[in-house]
C-alpha cells in the first residue's frame, strides 16, 4: 500500500517517522515522508520518498524572538499572523502531495493529516513520541509543566486538545471548506465512525500505559533510527574520548535561546566546577570551536546512538527523541527543559531515579548545573538504575511493534 507519513518540526520530529517508514517499507509498503525540504536528503538517503512541505515555524519563531538583528523581539501578533499564513502553505502542500495516499500516518502536531484522511476516505493513524493525545486520570497533559493535578489531570488533556490547535482552527476550516469540500471539523479523535488509532513511540518502562486508555491507544516502544554502518566519527573526537575519563555530553538540540554566549559560559563554568570533561553540541548558539580545550570538545552533529554510550552522563533539553537516546544508552540524564513536553520528560527522569530533578532553562546557573552533573556522575544508585533501564529499552522493538499494530488494523 502507499503510505503517507506526515510530520513537521525539527530533526527530532522527523527521525522516528523515518524509522517507522523503514519498518513499513520492509513489509512491502511504499512510504512517503512529508516534511520540511531541509530533511529531503535525510529521508531519501534511507530509501524513502520525500514530499516537501513549507512551514518552518521554529525558524520563524527564532527570528521573531531574537529580532532580525538579534537585538529585539518581534511583535507577537505579527508572529501569529505569519504562522497562520504559513499554515495555509503547509496545508496546500500536504493536500497536493497526498493525492495517491492509501493510508495516512500523521504527527498530530502537524495539522492536516486527519482532514486529508477524512476527504480521501482512507485509514489513518495518529503517531506521537509523547502521551499528549489520549486523556488520562493518571497524569496531566505533558504540555503543562506540572507533575500532578490530581482530579484535574484528565481535564488538562482536554484543555490542551482545545487550546493546542486553536490558532489554526480558522485557516483549517477555511481549507476544509474551500479545498476539501468538507464542513468544519467537530474533532479529530473519530474517523469514518471509529476511534483514530494512536501510536505512542516511547517505552512503557519510562511511562507505563495508563489503565484508563481504551484499545485505540498503544505504547509501542521507541522508534530509533540507527546510524548507517558506513558512518565514521571524527578522529579527533575519538581521540578526545579515549584521552581520559568519560566526558559529559551537553547539548540542547534544535532549541533556540537568547544570550547564547552567556549560556555557553554557564555550561563551561559548570563543567569546571564539577571537575568533568565535556563534549558540547553547538545547538544553542554562541558556541564555537574556539571554546575547545584539553577538557572540552565541540561538535556540530554526531549521532546519539554512537556518542551517548561513550559518555558518563547526558545533559540536554528534554526532547522526546534525545531522552529516549540517553535512556537507551543507559546513562544518567540531566534535563534542562525549555517548553512543551520537555518538563514532563524531566520529571519522569527524576521519578525513575535515572537522573536528578530537571533544571528549567530560566533557572540554569553554573552552580545548579554543576551540582546536577556531579550527582549524575557520582551517584552509584542512579547510575545503576540508568544502566538497568537502558538494558530494558535496548531489547524492545518499538518499530516492529508499531508496524505489527498498523498491519493488524489494515488487514
Amino acid at each position: 500500500m502507499k503510505i503517507y507519513i506526515l510530520t513537521i518540526g525539527t530533526r527530532g520530529d522527523v527521525q522516528p517517522y523515518i524509522a517507522l517508514g523503514l519498518g513499513l517499507q520492509s513489509v512491502g509498503h511504499e512510504v512517503t515522508i512529508a516534511t520540511l525540504g531541509e530533511f529531503e536528503n535525510l529521508v531519501t538517503g534511507y530509501g524513502l520518498w520525500h514530499a516537501r512541505l513549507r512551514g518552518d515555524f521554529l525558524k520563524v519563531a527564532q527570528v521573531s524572538e531574537n529580532g532580525s538583528t538579534g537585538k529585539k523581539r518581534g511583535n507577537p501578533l505579527q508572529l501569529i499572523q505569519q504562522y497562520i499564513e504559513m499554515a495555509k502553505d503547509t496545508l496546500a502542500d500536504e493536500w497536493e502531495s497526498a493525492q495517491n495516499a492509501e493510508v495516512i500516518i500523521y504527527n498530530p502536531a502537524a495539522f492536516g493529516g486527519y482532514d486529508i484522511a477524512e476527504k480521501l476516505g482512507v485509514p489513518a493513524f495518529a503517531a506521537f513520541p509523547a502521551p499528549m493525545y489520549s486523556p488520562t486520570k493518571e497524569f496531566p497533559s505533558p504540555f503543562f509543566p506540572f507533575r500532578n493535578l490530581g482530579p484535574f489531570n484528565k481535564f488538562s488533556h482536554q484543555v490542551f486538545a482545545k487550546l493546542g490547535p486553536s490558532m489554526f482552527r480558522r485557516p483549517i476550516n477555511e481549507w476544509r471548506r474551500d479545498v476539501l469540500g468538507l464542513p468544519p471539523a467537530k474533532g479529530d479523535n473519530v474517523l469514518h465512525g471509529k476511534p483514530v488509532p494512536t501510536l505512542y513511540a516511547y517505552s512503557e518502562a519510562v511511562v507505563p500505559r495508563p489503565a484508563d486508555w481504551d484499545h485505540s491507544s498503544v505504547v509501542t516502544g521507541y522508534w530509533f533510527l540507527d546510524t548507517p554502518s558506513s558512518w565514521q566519527p571524527e578522529p579527533g573526537l575519538v581521540k578526545f574520548i579515549n584521552a581520559g575519563t568519560q566526558p559529559v555530553y551537553i547539548g540542547f538540540g534544535s532549541m533556540f535561546m537568547n544570550g547564547g554566549r552567556e549560556k555557553t559560559e554557564i555550561v563551561l563554568d559548570a563543567l569546571k566546577l564539577a571537575g568533568q570533561r565535556g563534549v558540547l553540541a553547538t545547538g544553542w548558539g554562541g558556541l564555537s570551536a574556539a571554546d575547545s580545550s584539553d577538557d572540552i570538545f565541540v561538535v556540530d552533529a554526531v549521532p546519539h546512538d554512537w556518542l551517548f554510550p561513550h559518555m558518563a552522563a547526558v545533559v540536554h533539553h528534554g526532547g522526546a527523541g534525545t531522552t529516549g537516546a540517553s535512556l537507551r544508552a543507559g546513562k544518567p540524564t540531566v534535563i534542562c527543559p525549555f517548553v512543551g513536553d520537555q518538563p514532563f520528560w524531566g520529571h519522569r527522569i527524576a521519578a525513575l531515579g535515572v537522573g536528578p530533578s530537571p533544571i528549567p532553562q530560566w533557572k540554569l546557573t553554573s552552580k545548579s548545573l554543576a551540582e546536577a552533573i556531579k550527582t549524575a556522575v557520582s551517584d552509584h544508585g542512579m547510575r545503576q538504575s540508568a544502566a538497568e533501564l537502558g538494558k530494558k529499552i535496548r531489547v524492545e522493538d518499538g518499530g516492529g511493534r508499531a508496524v505489527a499494530f498498523i498491519q493488524d488494523k489494515l488487514s
